[in-house]
């Protein structure tokens, strides 16, 4: 499998017409179109009627990821304007990070960089004082942030606040929605709702898994009337999803690490229902189903393995014969070992033709960007039927990316 290394990208490119690019999703988010690959014949279909459209004893697995405020916007007294892009907690869990109540430090981006001469910034956060004899008071919190030593193309910024209040009511409060770079359009308040899927939880990614934009309360019930079981992991997903393939081949590509958290009963269930039909709702619930079996994997050749980390072309570098049973298994009794009952980890994994996948049957994804890792990531399950896929969408009035339409490929 090493030839994937040499996978042109521009192998992976098509014509994408600004006006196809979905600026707002749909007032109701199950009337999205729906393409659907399956046996190699497309039809076209609408979102609320997925659940009838999935094969019977289907185990649907979700991302359940919630978008952070990520975007800090500080004006300096010269009137200059410096905006921080939270990426990640440095050195810490994301989860301690947000419960943090006066400060914490975190990987950012800043944008304006040079305006930012020395100094700390700071700006006014307006919320409601907690309250004491059931009155809430409307306060004004200032947040401070001070800037540290760079990291790659990002700096080390420590933030600190007043008021007692926790940093995910902070950046809830001072920050804004980060919607994707190619919608050329600011954050709006319905975005803060809409850019969210309806079963998010854990706080901590910067781009919503929006293949899960979708579903509705409406649509889960149907999946239960059809007894089609789901189950919920997570990866918060990073900036890097965004970065576009600048290189000619994907060898020369590297991928971004993103963090995973997986509870024990979702990998019991995976196991016990293995033989059945597992769709993946994702790209990203697709890599962490993915890159929990190669952390078997490596746990079979080593079981001392300490930490959880998958690298970009590891799955590549030899032929792993594990089962996923076997590699599941491995996990489970690791978990065993290390008293865990939740899986923490990162993945750096990149999923392209070539790949064999060892998890999942199936995928309901959105249409993606030309020459990204996620369109090879399609193509590594369907393989050139990719293009027919596209070619319909662009044929038939489909909207594209993050608030576009969908597709369930079934191959």
């Amino acid at each position: 499998m090493n030839d994937s290394k040499l996978i042109a990208i521009s192998d992976y490119n098509y014509p994408l017409p600004e006006e196809r690019i979905a600026k707002y999703p749909l007032a109701q988010r199950d009337q999205s179109k729906l393409l659907v690959l399956k046996n190699g014949t497309i039809t076209e279909d609408t979102f609320c009627n997925i659940p009838d459209l999935l094969p019977d004893e289907t185990l649907l697995v979700f991302n359940n990821t919630k978008v952070i405020h990520a975007r800090l916007v500080f004006q300096k007294e010269t009137g200059s304007t410096i905006e921080i892009f939270c990426l990640e907690p440095y050195q810490t869990a994301i989860s301690e990070a947000f419960e943090q109540r006066e400060r914490c430090t975190w990987l950012c981006f800043i944008g304006n960089n040079k305006k930012w001469k020395s100094g700390d910034l700071t700006k006014a956060v307006s919320g409601q004082q907690p309250a004491v004899t059931g009155h809430r008071s409307q306060v004004t919190y200032t947040l401070t942030a001070t800037r540290r030593e760079p990291v790659g193309n990002a700096w080390i910024v420590d933030f600190s606040w007043t008021g007692g209040i926790s940093f995910a009511e902070v950046i809830e409060r001072a920050g804004v929605i980060p919607l994707p770079p190619y919608l050329h359009r600011e954050a709006e308040n319905d975005d803060n709702t809409r850019y969210q899927t309806v079963y998010a939880d854990p706080m901590g990614s910067v781009a919503a898994p929006t293949a899960g934009l979708h579903f509705t309360g409406e649509v889960f019930n149907q999946l239960k009337t059809r007894h089609i079981a789901t189950e919920f992991l997570t990866l918060h997903v990073g900036a890097g999803t965004f970065k576009p393939v600048s290189s000619d081949t994907i060898g020369e590509h590297e991928m971004h690490t993103e963090k995973i958290v997986v509870n024990r009963s979702t990998i019991q269930n995976i196991l016990q229902h293995a033989g059945k039909p597992l769709i993946a709702v994702g790209t990203t619930s697709v890599r962490t189903l993915e890159s929990i079996y190669w952390f078997g994997v490596q746990l079979g050749k080593d079981a001392t393995v300490k930490v959880m980390h998958v690298e970009q072309w590891e799955p590549y570098e030899g032929d792993a014969t594990s089962t996923l049973d076997e590699a599941y298994g491995n996990v489970l009794a690791w978990l065993d070992s290390q008293a865990l009952d939740t899986l923490y980890g990162e993945t750096r994994l990149i999923i392209a033709p070539g790949y064999k996948y060892h998890v999942i049957n199936g995928m309901v994804t959105n249409f993606h960007q030309p020459k990204s890792t996620l369109l090879l990531l399609v193509s590594a399950l369907i393989g050139e039927s990719w293009k027919d896929c596209y070619r319909y969408a662009l044929d038939n009035n489909f909207r594209f990316l993050s608030y576009g339409d969908s597709c369930l490929l079934l191959p």
